[in-house]
């Protein structure tokens, strides 16, 4: 999942930090007490009914009930006004828990791989499953279908890469319910061996998902700037602004899921500076309030008409 999409109308105005705040921590603890009731389900009817693949599905819903308890700590953190030592606020926060989430993810995956490896490699240890695994996974499968829709719906509204994070973990549930499915059929069906291979295919979707969060959210905390559709949507509408002549040097980074942005607007070279000061304000307020632009620092540059040379030196009066 490619967290720019989220800008897709870059134009929207942006969600208060409190409202962001209050729908992460509803959507998520929705999502809390749906991997309680899974990972109790899973786990209990995986080892009852000798289901490898179920036991690694409710090993999966415990890791997102963990990445549920991260969401909320980060949230609670991010919406801390900015004080001294943090003169952009705490939004950041967001992107460090989508880095945790994204090593949880990876190790949890990375675990399920070695124990299926470790089946595979003992074939006749692989027993027979109980048809009562099915049944949960089926509802499994269900329940983090739903949640994956809600709660996408939520992050996508609020404009959160943290919440889409924790979203699309809820999703790779539901994937890895439908292949852990599929695994208990063919054993019921007298293939014992796709018990533990759809375990080993879940770990390698745990493992692979995690990687790709992490990754996203590396290059976040490492300043990485907004899409080019972003940044462009930014530009224009300071080229809209009353005064503006031109817009160059447009640089972003990400805060969290706020933008922080440096331009420089080019202003009539013949005004006061009081005037230019003006034009600088209102090209800031127009940004800040039709993107999710948490500061924007502007540099005042000259302008002259090109058609009006001003180098050409003005002849002296006649003696």
């Amino acid at each position: 999942m490619n967290f720019n999409a989220l800008a897709d109308d870059p134009e929207d105005t942006q969600h208060s930090l409190a409202q962001r705040a209050a729908a992460a921590s509803r959507s998520t603890w929705v999502s809390v007490g749906v991997n309680i009731v899974l990972t109790i389900a899973q786990i209990s009817a995986g080892i009852l009914s000798k289901s490898q693949g179920l036991i690694a599905d409710g090993i999966h819903s415990l890791s997102d009930l963990i990445a549920d308890f991260v969401v909320l700590f980060a949230s609670h953190h991010s919406k801390k006004d900015a004080d001294e030592g943090h003169p952009y606020g705490h939004q950041r926060f967001e992107n460090a828990a989508s880095l945790a989430l994204g090593v949880l993810l990876l190790a949890v995956g990375v675990g399920m791989l070695w124990s299926a490896v470790l089946k595979l490699q003992a074939p006749d240890s692989v027993e027979k499953v109980h048809i009562t695994a099915l049944w949960v996974v089926g509802v499994a499968l269900v329940a983090k279908e739903l949640l994956f829709r809600y709660m996408l719906t939520v992050a996508k509204r609020v404009k959160s890469s943290m919440l889409v994070a924790n979203a699309w973990h809820a999703r790779s549930d539901a994937a890895s319910s439908l292949v852990v499915g599929l695994g208990i059929i063919g054993n019921l069906a007298g293939y014992p061996i796709l018990d533990p291979i759809a375990a080993l295919i879940v770990g390698f979707m745990v493992a692979k998902m995690g990687w790709s969060f992490g990754w996203d959210a590396l290059h976040d905390l490492m300043d990485r700037s907004a899409n080019d559709e972003e940044v462009e949507a930014i530009r224009r509408t300071l080229m809209d602004t009353p005064g503006v002549s031109d817009v160059h040097d447009v640089r972003t980074r990400k805060m969290g899921d706020m933008i922080v942005v440096d331009a420089h607007i080019e202003v009539d070279a013949d005004i006061t500076v009081e005037a230019g000061h003006d034009i600088a304000v209102e090209a800031r307020q127009r940004v800040l309030q039709r993107h999710r632009v948490l500061n924007l620092m502007t540099h005042v540059d000259p302008w002259r008409r090109p058609d009006l040379d001003h180098d050409t030196p003005v002849a002296p009066p006649p003696a």
